[in-house]
């Protein structure tokens, strides 16, 4: 299928998953591969993407904060959140590029959500921190968390050490949006090698109903 460069202009993509799904990694080979097809791209990350959001990033993945409470891990992410939206993406879209994130409020909903956080609640705060702002599609790169974690190389930081059972209710959390909003979120399995994931996740980009 043939990808139409002048659609992505102004859309925002996120590529979101369980730990272990290969997101940093697809979402560079996206980016190379867009901007060879005429597309200005944007490539950022959530939690970071700023001075301030990457100072944040540092607290909430640093293992010396276990006793961190679900609360303010939500509150601490929505607030990087609201200044990469702020900063960096927000601007991006009105200049009319094309904005690829690792991670979103879809992560959050899942991630806190399985900590215990009311999902409800979740949303809510995310339409305070990012206002309009939310993606035009969100690939959940799928895969189980038993092999996405083995997948994970040196240490791991203080979410991806949280125990199986948790990471199992992380993964049917991100299914779970997907089922429930098919028109904004679509799902890769990313069990596959690398080049096959970056060709179903293109074949899924040049497919999606665009403002259809």
């Amino acid at each position: 299928m043939t990808l139409n460069a002048s659609i992505l202009a102004g859309k925002f993509i996120v590529l979101d998953g369980p730990d272990g799904a290969g997101k940093s990694t697809q979402l560079a080979a996206l980016a190379d591969f867009l901007r060879q097809t005429g597309v200005d791209v944007v490539v950022t990350r959530d939690p970071g993407g700023t001075a301030i959001g990457d100072r944040i990033r540092q607290i909430l993945l640093d293992r010396a904060h276990e006793k961190m409470s679900v609360a303010c891990e939500l509150m601490l992410y929505m607030a990087s959140r609201a200044q990469l939206v702020s900063e960096v993406i927000a601007p991006a879209l009105r200049a009319g590029c094309c904005v690829l994130c690792d991670r979103y409020i879809s992560s959050t909903v899942a991630y806190q959500g399985a900590g215990g956080a009311d999902v409800a609640a979740i949303l809510s705060a995310a339409k305070v921190a990012v206002g309009a702002t939310w993606p035009d599609l969100t690939v959940i790169l799928d895969i189980d968390p038993a092999a996405g974690l083995a997948r994970l190389t040196g240490a791991r930081d203080r979410m991806e050490a949280k125990d199986l059972a948790f990471h199992r209710r992380v993964r049917e959390l991100f299914l779970k949006q997907a089922g429930e909003h098919p028109q904004r979120f679509a799902v890769l399995d990313a069990s596959a090698g690398a080049e096959q994931v970056q060709r179903r996740l293109r074949e899924i980009i040049a497919g999606h109903p665009w403002g259809k």
